[in-house]
């Protein structure tokens, strides 16, 4: 994929983005035995590029262990890439080390899955989202208190809450907690790592739209990790499904649900319980289990499971190329300006 790919949806006309990432990697070593020497890698981001504009949503969509959230963190250098770039603003922050990655950590901050665990559960609400600003000098004394109720205030919080300790909020007020952290040093960029998932639906929908106004107040620009196909509708411009580490298709919110092009892409919509009673989708059923990123298959990571294999996919990796506009997929079946319609189901079994 073109370090050009993925050039935004929402409206946003740009040169260049907030956030660029190309042919990003991150395998981990596997280690046995007494020496512990290294006996293979787990591919667990095997070559993933997008971009994100500001004001921008850009979602991350698949199953549970494709390498979402890997990514994510990757991004924000919380773990090191293997290889390629992450360049936010204009800058390659990829291989900085800590002293100059610091000054960017301020345009970049993160939502975590669980509010409950990832924040320090002996400071009060208040010492922890004011930590950034301390950190940073940006305010101290009656001015930092100020700051800190006003970030409260605004994700919907009282005042007063900042006295509190994390065992006194609950389940739908701990997430607001993480978010005023991340907005303290008022960045250009907030990766959210499936910030809703452990909440009720009506508590879902509080925190979506507050996103989405804090997002047209502040002009942020979000990288939104879920497995929730009806959370991603409503929040992503964009959306990128990944599948064993790869993109396997990236497209604007509307063609994505409307058009999915990719045979996996249409296999996680067709799962997907649809909000009107009587509708029922055409059922996909996939073969197999997921393959193991230590081993993944040869050719197309998806063969193994896919209806529609054929002898190509599975020596031959596809590219993900731009099939029709601004709509990108990883499949030998989708040809650059191609006709959409639905796939011959091979006869033959794809394993």
């Amino acid at each position: 994929m073109s370090a050009q790919a993925s050039s935004g949806n929402s409206g946003n006309s740009r040169t260049q983005p907030l956030l660029r990432v190309t042919d990003l990697k991150k395998h981990f070593p596997v280690h046995r035995g007494f020496l512990s020497r290294v006996v293979g890698q787990v591919y667990a981001v095997d070559g993933v590029s997008f971009d994100i504009g500001r004001g921008e949503t850009l979602c991350l969509v698949g199953e549970s262990g494709c390498g979402k959230s890997t990514v994510a963190k990757t991004v924000m250098r919380l773990l090191e890439p293997t290889s390629g770039s992450v360049v936010l603003d204009g800058v390659d922050i990829s291989r900085f080390g800590e002293g100059e990655l610091r000054a960017h950590r301020r345009q970049m901050q993160i939502v975590f899955q669980d509010p409950y665990s990832s924040l320090n559960p002996h400071l009060s609400a208040g010492a922890i989202v004011s930590e950034p600003l301390t950190n940073f000098g940006l305010a101290a004394g009656d001015e930092l208190e100020q700051r800190v109720a006003s970030l409260f205030e605004r994700v919907g919080l009282r005042a007063d809450a900042a006295r509190k300790y994390t065992h006194q909020f609950s389940g739908g007020q701990r997430p607001r907690r993480g978010i005023a952290r991340a907005l303290a040093l008022n960045p250009g960029l907030i990766v959210a790592d499936e910030p809703v998932s452990a909440l009720d639906v009506s508590v879902q929908a509080q925190v979506l739209n507050l996103l989405v106004d804090l997002q047209q107040e502040f002009g942020l620009a979000y990288l939104f990790v879920s497995h929730d196909l009806a959370v991603v509708e409503h929040i992503g411009h964009r959306i990128a499904v990944m599948y064993l580490g790869r993109i396997v298709e990236l497209a604007d919110n509307a063609d994505l649900f409307g058009k999915p092009l990719h045979p996996y892409s249409e296999a996680l919509l067709a799962a997907a319980p649809l909000p009107e009673p009587g509708l029922v989708r055409e059922r996909v059923v996939l073969q197999g289990d997921v393959p193991s990123p230590m081993t993944p298959p040869p050719g197309c990571h998806f063969h193994t499971r896919c209806l529609y294999a054929q002898p190509r996919c599975r020596v031959e990796t596809p590219k993900l190329l731009e099939v029709e506009p601004a709509h990108w997929v990883a499949c030998h079946l989708r040809p650059v300006g191609g006709p959409f319609e639905r796939l011959p189901i091979a006869t033959a079994s794809p394993a």
